[in-house]
């Protein structure tokens, strides 16, 4: 799984998170009915023991990409 977006060419910033990493940040709210930032700080606990060191979309940025 790409966790990282890839760069698009376009001017301006780029995305710091790909879809998949916002997708997966959603899926779980939704299956556990949570909020956006218990959300995060569920998906970023579950990477942790695994031993990924991915960084975690904050809820601000999860928000902004599903609107």
């Amino acid at each position: 799984m790409i966790w990282d977006s890839a760069p698009t060419g376009n001017r301006g910033r780029q995305q710091t998170y790909s879809d998949t990493a916002i997708q997966t940040c959603l899926t779980m709210k939704v299956l556990f009915g949570m909020a956006l930032r218990q959300t995060t700080g569920f998906v970023e606990s579950l990477s942790r023991p695994i031993g990924l060191n991915w960084a975690v979309p904050d809820f601000s940025t999860v928000f902004d990409r599903m609107v």
